[in-house]
């Protein structure tokens, strides 16, 4: 795991598939996303010599950024929130709906490794579109469907930072994120986030964009042609 520091107070934990981001308020820790199985103990290693985790945020329900969510929620008695779409498959008490991939979409996905599934998470907290969590001096919940039902973005106007999830990824420029259950609601939610003029924006897969994001997002919003909407 690679821990790169992004803008002040906020970290990237780079896995070999997918990344996961903290969030620092002096000792308060916020985590959204954990990464896949096995990752646990290395991120306990970075939070433990930092501060204390308050909050684990999962932006959906995909075993790449829930696998170690258990684990670290189990460890720390942090909060675990999430979509109210998406909770009842990370609790284990529903299964989720599955991909519907484009024709390019489909080699890129046997390429990509097999992930062991995320363990069931206790979800303590349902949170939808906009409300308000306290970290980042006020972190908007952003509803994001498409990429799976309960995706969620999440903007911190104050530090003008955006977390993605996978609705859209940086891999060769910021663009839509591969793997959606519903390409058409998903590049809905492309437009949405393109309409925060953000200058920083961070992404379940790809590096960081610091300096010029919300200019990025509209590009590949663009890509699309108007809101579909």
């Amino acid at each position: 795991m690679d821990v790169i520091e992004v803008v002040p107070g906020l970290r990237m934990l780079r896995f070999p598939v997918g990344a996961a981001y903290l969030w620092r308020d002096g000792r308060d820790l916020t985590l959204v996303d954990t990464g896949p199985v096995g990752h646990g103990a290395a991120i306990a290693q970075v939070l433990d010599g930092v501060g204390v985790l308050r909050r684990i945020v999962l932006t959906h329900w995909h075993e790449d950024h829930t696998g170690s969510a258990a684990e670290l929620a189990e460890r720390y008695g942090a909060e675990v929130l999430a979509h109210p779409s998406d909770a009842p498959v990370i609790r284990g008490e529903a299964v989720g709906a599955p991909f519907v991939l484009e024709d390019f979409e489909v080699p890129i996905r046997a390429a990509v490794p097999a992930l062991p599934p995320a363990p069931p998470c206790r979800v303590d907290r349902e949170v939808d579109d906009g409300e308000v969590l306290d970290f980042g001096g006020g972190a908007r919940v952003v509803s994001v469907p498409g990429h799976t039902d309960g995706s969620v973005a999440l903007h911190l106007p104050g530090p003008g930072v955006l977390f993605t999830g996978d609705t859209v990824h940086n891999v060769g420029g910021p663009a839509l994120g591969v793997f959606n259950t519903d390409r058409v609601r998903a590049i809905a939610s492309l437009h949405r986030m393109a309409a925060l003029d953000v200058p920083t924006a961070v992404f379940g897969h790809g590096d960081p964009v610091v300096g010029g994001a919300g200019a990025a997002l509209r590009r590949a919003a663009a890509a699309f042609g108007p809101d579909p909407s």
